[in-house]
């Protein structure tokens, strides 16, 4: 990945803070002709630095149904062990995040269900069919207080 200088993090920060901000408004704020703007965010984007771009909906307005937070602990913490269960959690679309941890669980996994019954069905036939897997704890979340992009490590 490539070396973020300040004006690439900048132009970072600024979508982050609005992703449909014109690019002529871009430029102008990191003080950039326009033409040198798109090419540094297409270099941005090329390089996977920025992977995509998403609306931010309120919960309760899109009925985006239930948020389940999903513990995993492995039976070993093998290279391999942890290579193979990665490999697979990346082919399941009902799994919208998943984060290595330290600690007592293994992985975090972010799981957006309709229903109950919905993630019922997840858990049997995908979590828990994945490879390694000797314990699932499964927290469904209330209601969602703070969510805000997180600011680049560098910035």
């Amino acid at each position: 990945m490539r070396t973020l200088d300040p004006i690439d993090r900048k132009i970072i920060r600024l979508l982050r803070a609005d992703g449909r901000m014109s690019n002529a408004r871009l430029a102008a704020a990191v003080g950039l002709s326009q033409s040198a703007c798109l090419r540094r965010l297409h270099q941005l984007e090329h390089a996977g630095v920025i992977r995509g771009y998403t609306a931010l909906v309120a919960e309760d307005a899109a009925d985006e149904g239930t948020l389940v937070l999903v513990q995993v602990t492995l039976d070993r913490q093998t290279e391999d062990a942890l290579r193979r269960f990665e490999i697979e959690v990346r082919k399941c679309p009902e799994i919208q995040e998943c984060h290595l941890l330290s600690g007592s669980s293994d992985y975090l996994l972010r799981i957006a269900t309709r229903t109950a019954a919905d993630y019922d069905r997840i858990h049997k036939d995908v979590l828990s069919r994945l490879p390694g897997v000797a314990r699932l704890v499964s927290s469904f979340a209330i209601r969602c207080i703070v969510a805000r992009p997180r600011e680049p490590a560098d910035a």
